[in-house]
């Protein structure tokens, strides 16, 4: 049972003090010092800018995107590598242009339009994968087109893998813009996900948006209250 304050033997003068000193404090803090209210993210960052990831707002769900399928094809002689800068840290992926010549190319080409810059990983299951790539945030968005290029039989997904997300009614390879990052070393999952690559850099940023606090979540339940945005996209040869 709790316990109960009372109050009946304490000076009314000290009462009235403490309610002065509470109502001083409040007039201070509510607003920054040009009279605005702070917004919600700012106010979060005050108690969490010593945590993992950078406090930053939402951008929102982008217009549906109606591409034409990208005529690009990487040199495979060359090492071609995606840096994806997030306010959670970078992470660099290397594309398996030999395995996914079709798929490499589609996300590089997206990667180098801008496509992924201010969109947000949507979907996070610890120790299974990180999503992201949707312009609409919400699991059903795409590019406006569809690449399909089956990955090996024997293929296994392991920590630090990247692939292509699609649909049960789409077929084994299918993609569009939305990609995961695989978390787990044994994920069981069965070779119907076209290659990206896999992470090379930063691999620890990865592990870090993939063990975030989802105590407080979306409506969906499926990311952080805060969301992890992709600030920015390089794509890189050598």
């Amino acid at each position: 049972m709790r316990a109960r304050l009372c109050f009946r033997a304490v000076h009314r003068s000290l009462v009235l003090l403490a309610l002065l000193a509470l109502l001083a404090l409040a007039a201070g803090c509510g607003e920054d010092e040009d009279g605005s209210k702070p917004t919600a993210a700012a106010t979060r960052a005050q108690t969490t800018s010593q945590g993992p990831c950078e406090v930053v707002e939402d951008p929102g769900p982008k217009a549906t995107p109606d591409l034409p399928k990208p005529k690009l094809r990487l040199d495979p002689s060359k090492t071609w590598t995606v840096t994806f800068t997030t306010n959670c840290g970078a992470f660099t992926i290397e594309l398996d242009v030999d395995r996914s010549p079709k798929t490499a190319a589609s996300f590089a080409s997206l990667a180098r339009k801008g496509f992924y810059d201010n969109l947000t990983f949507h979907r996070i299951a610890p120790g299974f994968v990180i999503q992201g790539g949707d312009p609409l945030g919400n699991g059903t968005g795409g590019p406006g087109y569809t690449v399909v290029e089956r990955p090996p039989r024997d293929f296994v997904y392991r920590h630090g893998t990247v692939a292509m997300a699609k649909s049960a009614a789409e077929p084994d390879g299918a993609s569009g813009s939305q990609f995961f990052v695989i978390l787990g070393d044994d994920t069981g999952l069965p070779p119907q996900y076209a290659i990206v690559g896999r992470v090379t850099e930063g691999t620890d940023v990865v592990d870090t948006i993939g063990a975030l606090d989802l105590s407080t979540t979306d409506p969906q339940g499926s990311a952080p209250l805060d969301p992890v945005v992709i600030e920015s996209v390089e794509v890189e040869s050598s």
